[in-house]
């Protein structure tokens, strides 16, 4: 009896041992990457469920609002237009197009931006002439390009006569005793646009799962971060959080073959130092948010890689090291809300 517990007993430490010596046999056929996670994590940092604004409180009754106002199109002077069709929620949040047709047929000068993620960004628009997702919600509306309302007055009015939206602002706004608003109305939206986050696999991985990435995309997230291209975009949204003259080592239009050569930050503060400064793209769904930069000049994620690594850099970069980073870069595709 004695030796059968014995055999027992030294069987369960060779097994424990075995098992001891397959985890630190696993964990030192790769350790650069787990070293690549904690850099990682450290930039980029943990994508929250929800944008959060102390100054508008999510509720349901609100976002559901804010849903509807995203889908409305009598917000647009003929009833032609809606913050979905520029930013369609179906294909990432944009058009597809270099820049959108308004309500009058006319063409604005700069790239619709997507509006998943851009809760998390530092301010809004491509100059961030605005704060937040709230006070950006308002402007397309009353820009004759855009949706073409004439007033805000107007805005109120056409909405005050729909019955269904006298309900849902008094269920989003119940303390109110006259909720239909334009304060109400950028809330509402900017509520709706606090829930548009697409975590992707990329997240899986700084979160603890080395096997959520393929060998070649820890490649190119490696060459993302030796190479600098963390300077301009890092955080949560990976990008959006700074501004940065575009083209610091040469005239970006040389490359990119912009029609129209664009001030940037410049046209809103005539700051000769913001000249030519742009906020800096989030490059979450990079890949499906085609095309690239301030006017959409470039069609193709690999070759607006390359230019931002000459320009922005000062480095040309391989094919092998542009495949590795493009393939980095589609892993930041996400999951898009079930519920648009």
């Amino acid at each position: 009896m004695k030796k059968i517990l014995i055999l027992g007993f030294m069987s369960l430490l060779m097994l424990n041992c075995n098992d001891t010596k397959k985890e630190k046999k696993e964990k030192a056929v790769n350790p650069e990457y787990t070293a690549l996670q904690q850099s990682a994590k450290s930039i980029f940092g943990k994508l929250p469920l929800v944008a959060e604004n102390n100054a508008n409180p999510i509720s349901k009754e609100k976002v559901l609002l804010g849903k509807t106002l995203f889908f409305e199109n009598r917000l647009s002077k003929d009833n032609t237009e809606s913050c979905n069709t520029c930013h369609n929620l179906k294909t990432y949040g944009v058009d597809n197009l270099s820049t959108s047709p308004g309500n009058n047929g006319g063409f604005g000068t700069r790239n619709s931006p997507s509006v998943y993620n851009a809760a998390l960004h530092i301010a809004q628009f491509w100059d961030g002439r605005e704060p937040d997702v709230e006070a950006q919600a308002g402007g397309p509306m009353l820009n004759p390009v855009e949706m073409a309302m004439p007033n805000v007055k107007e805005v109120i009015k056409r909405l005050s006569k729909i019955e269904n939206y006298q309900k849902l602002f008094k269920e989003a706004y119940p303390e109110e005793k006259n909720p239909i608003t334009f304060k109400n109305i950028k809330n509402a939206i900017g509520a709706f646009e606090r829930k548009l986050i697409t975590p992707s696999k990329f997240d899986n991985f700084i979160a603890g799962d080395a096997n959520a990435l393929t060998k070649k995309e820890k490649e190119g997230l490696q060459l993302f971060i030796n190479k600098g291209c963390i300077a301009c975009h890092s955080g949560k949204a990976i990008g959006g959080n700074i501004f940065q003259k575009f083209g610091v080592y040469d005239d970006y239009w040389k490359y990119t073959k912009s029609k129209k050569i664009d001030n940037g930050k410049y046209d809103v503060t005539k700051n000769e130092a913001d000249k030519y400064v742009f906020k800096s793209a989030s490059l979450r769904n990079v890949a499906k948010t085609y095309p690239y930069f301030h006017d959409g000049s470039v069609a193709n994620l690999g070759e607006a890689v390359k230019i931002m690594g000459k320009i922005q850099l000062n480095k040309d970069l391989t094919v092998e090291e542009t495949n590795s980073i493009v393939a980095f870069l589609n892993s930041l595709t996400g999951e898009l809300p079930k519920d648009i």
